[in-house]
């Protein structure tokens, strides 16, 4: 049911008549009588008569205005311990970046020193041995010519560039070269051109397989934390996070996130001289919520219930993280009962959901009432009236 005092438009405070008479308002405005046309009219006109129900008993109303003050008291301390846990978190961050920054150092402190032994006993191992290069394999496999071509250089054009001076100046023009000499130049040239790019892609691939030209490292992975709120997870919003030099990444939240899950974001990480970009390892965290607590992928909540709904049960409704749910309260349930509510809570990695788990806490009266203590005294001291 909603705030009694906002249906009637009264104050906390208001007295019996200031009551009286907004009900009577209320009531002569949303009569059903008066408003034929509004199928909400008689669903508003109870509304207001609980609301008047509530507030002119004076035990109804204490009771209400003890959950309230309940309510919101929780809502405060909550707050401060959401708080005390945020410093917590921060510090345990701070913590932990300063580890990931001494952890990267030394990751690339020993990765310079093994590059440099690596590059010692390669120079170490050339002096013993001369390996085959890539240009003498091609040449064993497929013949001078290959060579040749693979490394750039082609003989004919070069003999007839440097022999054409010395024709053209001892013979006459039109002697000066033979239209079958000419032919033969040119289909050399277009040989010799002809096997040059796919050799020259042969000797790169030569290169790379005997190591001669080893691809670059990676660079360390990179540890990041972006925080999200639980209704992030439930729609599948995109997260974004800092990574540093004004860089940011974003992302999907995908099925199976929770608390302390990490995320890879591949080539999103450091970029160092002579490496390849690292990746980006990103940790989920779950911001602290007025309405839930989160246990893996369930949500928790608290519903207060008085002694007389916890003695002989009742119907109550709270909010849950997709709307409205309603309650059923066993009779004689006390404070360590739970109520779970299956697929209300976050969807996990197998196509499912958590649960939500209502956790049931009694409150007292405001005001000490003389019968309910005569029976509590008798029953604790057995003397039955």
């Amino acid at each position: 049911m909603r705030d009694p005092y906002k249906i009637l438009g009264v104050p906390q405070d208001a007295g019996a008549d200031e009551i009286k008479a907004a009900w009577r308002n209320k009531a002569k405005a949303v009569h059903p009588d008066h408003n034929q046309g509004d199928p909400t009219a008689t669903a508003r006109f109870a509304e207001v008569g609980r609301a008047y129900e509530t507030l002119k008993d004076p035990k109804k109303r204490s009771l209400f205005d003890t959950a309230a003050r309940m309510a919101e008291a929780r809502v405060s301390g909550d707050t401060i311990m959401q708080q005390r846990q945020a410093a917590r978190e921060a510090a345990v961050r701070a913590k932990a970046a300063q580890a990931n920054a001494e952890r990267v150092m030394e990751e690339l402190t020993r990765a310079n020193a093994q590059k440099a032994a690596r590059a010692a006993a390669e120079a170490a191992k050339q002096q013993q041995a001369s390996p085959e290069s890539a240009e003498d394999m091609v040449e064993r496999i497929f013949g001078a010519q290959a060579k040749a071509a693979s490394a750039g250089a082609t003989v004919h054009p070069q003999a007839n560039a440097s022999r054409r001076p010395e024709a053209e100046a001892g013979k006459p023009e039109a002697e000066a070269i033979k239209p079958e000499e000419e032919g033969a130049e040119t289909a050399a040239v277009a040989a010799a051109g002809g096997i040059l790019q796919p050799l020259s892609i042969l000797t790169s691939l030569v290169r790379r397989f005997t190591g001669s030209t080893p691809a670059p490292e990676k660079a360390p992975d990179q540890f990041a934390q972006t925080t999200v709120t639980i209704e992030d997870i439930l729609k599948g919003n995109w997260a974004t996070v800092q990574l540093g030099e004004s860089r940011e990444a974003s992302f999907a939240l995908s099925a199976g996130t929770r608390e302390g899950h990490q995320v890879r974001l591949k080539g999103q990480g450091y970029k160092l001289p002579n490496m390849q970009r690292g990746d980006a390892v990103v940790s989920i965290h779950i911001a602290p919520d007025a309405r839930f607590t989160v246990d893996g992928f369930d949500l928790h909540t608290v519903l207060p219930v008085t002694i007389e709904n916890a003695v002989l049960g009742t119907e109550a409704r709270i909010d849950g993280p997709n709307g409205p749910v309603d309650v059923t309260v066993p009779a004689w349930s006390g404070s360590d009962k739970t109520i779970r509510i299956s697929g209300q809570g976050l969807p996990d990695d197998t196509g499912g959901k958590g649960d939500l788990v209502v956790e049931l806490r009694i409150m007292l009266w405001e005001k000490p009432d003389d019968k309910v203590t005569d029976l509590m005294r008798s029953m604790r001291e057995g003397l039955f009236l």
